[in-house]
């Protein structure tokens, strides 16, 4: 008998709008996560606190737990807390990082986890994998993807502007992921999942050209479910790539070699820019380069404060931070010369854009 259809992990619930936090007791009862609020709640260091004393009176014997979060450390010492006594649930609430330590924690110690997050930064919201530090160098970890997805748009607008705007860089970002895989199919025959590919491609279509700004519910509705879109495509196919290309590349490179230069998203809308330029799509570079500046997302390395140097180091280091990926840059295996001569013309066709 053929097999006819494909069951794959989604969250149970999704609810993106105003005062969705307020309902969270009701979520976990609901949805036979917890009847009782019996669970872990994990907090960043920015509007987590806040939130919790808010869900508190509906959580009556959870426990709270902050973290500074990002880094394998951090995620092990909230994984040996949750072990003191039985959980229902790890609730994270805060921004990618706090959400990504909590995802690795639960996943060990196979509890369920409910993502609440407070940023729109990047697709790590609702996605299977948790990108933590570990020995200074930042890695991808396969996690199970959150049982439920909270995004509560009165948290989103009281954080920072460019943290949320961060977000649509990564989100335009797959647009050239979804390029390099299909050169992955073209060069060595790799598999694509087309309904990974469909969930990737619909929300970063729709951010390319959407009226609108951070300032509009409408707007940051569709940023927040293209968000969880860019998720569920990593859940589909098992792998990071319908969203991961030549893009993040740059981003784990830069990472390494220069931390702290800009966010996740900022770096994905500049790596992807890039990548898109040396694919010589003429359109595809004029719409991303127009969403980018529309969104005053940097669009060189000068708008992260990298000089060119840094950033050719950059982008000859990128290949080997993902060496099973084949990419853009690893089509081309350019010299340091050639990286060069390619940026001086993509700064001069940013500059015309």
């Amino acid at each position: 008998m053929p097999l006819l259809a494909r069951s794959v992990q989604a969250p149970l619930h999704i609810d993106v709008r105003r005062g969705a936090v307020a309902d969270l007791g009701h979520l976990l009862a609901d949805g036979r996560i917890s009847s009782g609020g019996d669970v872990a709640v994990v907090v960043g260091p920015g509007q987590g606190e806040k939130i919790a004393e808010l869900i508190r009176p509906t959580l009556g014997s959870a426990d709270v737990f902050m973290t500074a979060g990002g880094t394998i450390e951090a995620a092990m010492e909230l994984g040996s807390k949750l072990r003191a006594r039985s959980y229902d649930a790890v609730v994270a609430i805060g921004g990618g990082k706090t959400v990504d330590t909590a995802k690795w924690a639960a996943d060990r110690y196979a509890l369920p986890m409910v993502s609440v997050a407070t940023s729109l930064a990047n697709d790590g919201i609702a996605s299977p994998v948790a990108s933590l530090v570990n020995d200074g160098i930042k890695g991808s970890y396969g996690v199970h993807i959150p049982y439920a997805v909270i995004v509560d748009l009165d948290f989103v607008e009281n954080g920072p502007e460019r943290i949320n705007r961060a977000g649509i860089g990564d989100v335009i970002s797959n647009i050239s992921a979804l390029a390099d895989w299909e050169l992955g199919r073209e060069v060595r025959g790799e598999p694509i999942d087309g309904l990974a590919a469909s969930l990737s491609r619909m929300g970063a279509e729709a951010m390319l050209t959407m009226p609108g700004d951070m300032s509009d519910d409408a707007f940051v509705t569709v940023l927040a479910e293209t968000l969880i879109s860019s998720g569920l495509a990593m859940a589909v196919c098992g792998s990071s790539r319908p969203c991961s290309g030549g893009c993040h590349e740059i981003i784990h490179a830069t990472d390494t070699l220069f931390p702290g230069t800009a966010s996740h998203g900022e770096l994905a809308g500049l790596g992807a820019l890039f990548c898109t330029f040396l694919r010589g799509d003429e359109r595809r570079f004029e719409q991303m380069s127009q969403c980018l500046a529309r969104h005053q997302l940097p669009r060189t390395p000068a708008d992260v404060g990298l000089t060119i140097e840094q950033f050719v180091e950059v982008v000859e280091f990128a290949p080997r931070t993902r060496p099973d990926r084949y990419t853009i840059l690893e089509h081309l295996a350019m010299t340091p010369d050639e990286i060069r001569r390619k940026l001086a013309d993509y700064d001069d066709a940013v500059a015309h854009h």
